[in-house]
């Protein structure tokens, strides 16, 4: 992962594990940088707007453990711990040893005036199997460079309106269907 001081855009950082792959992604959002850090801090909170975060469990401390959906209906595991934290401003992460899928990264909130805060979320990982996991998870919509636009565009969403446009029938829908 880049250090904390590196402030390059994310294709041109310095990684300590140059196998690993990195994406970056980034929307800007009509809240202040405190409010969206406080809510995105809550790590319990990532799975409103995460499509394939199953859940995120609190281990204390600055510890978490994830699951995440896999290509073929499969999930993927880890524990992760928070490394660097300025309120309002960034927060960096590293899975522990024995993730399914190694990872890093870090999620940056910088004020924008008068047109909210962009929030840059940039992600290093080690895909499983390499470049055919890399494309087998691409082909599942499970890649991370896809999953971090999307995760941004309905974490907007979900702060500026409180909830997320979809197409499909929610699990309240379909009981007033009587389904």
């Amino acid at each position: 992962m880049a250090t904390d001081l590196d402030d390059a855009p994310a294709v041109t950082r310095k990684d300590t594990k140059p196998d690993r792959e990195l994406t970056a992604a980034a929307v800007t959002i009509n809240r202040s940088a405190d409010e969206l850090f406080a809510f995105y801090r809550a790590f319990t909170n990532l799975p409103n707007f995460m499509e394939n975060v199953v859940r995120i469990d609190a281990l204390g401390g600055d510890r978490t453990h994830w699951v995440v959906k896999a290509p073929g209906g499969k999930t993927v595991e880890w524990d992760a711990r928070v490394t660097n934290e300025v309120p309002g401003k960034v927060i960096t992460w590293q899975s522990e040893d024995g993730a399914d899928v190694p990872n890093s990264g870090r999620v940056t909130f910088a004020e924008a005036g008068a047109r909210g805060t962009v929030v840059t979320a940039t992600i290093a990982y080690d895909p499983p199997a390499g470049a055919i996991g890399k494309l087998i998870a691409k082909m599942f919509q499970r890649e991370p460079a896809i999953q971090a636009r999307r995760d941004l565009r309905r974490f907007k969403q979900l702060m500026e309106t409180g909830e997320i446009a979809t197409p499909a029938m929610n699990a309240k829908q379909f009981e007033e269907m009587g389904l």
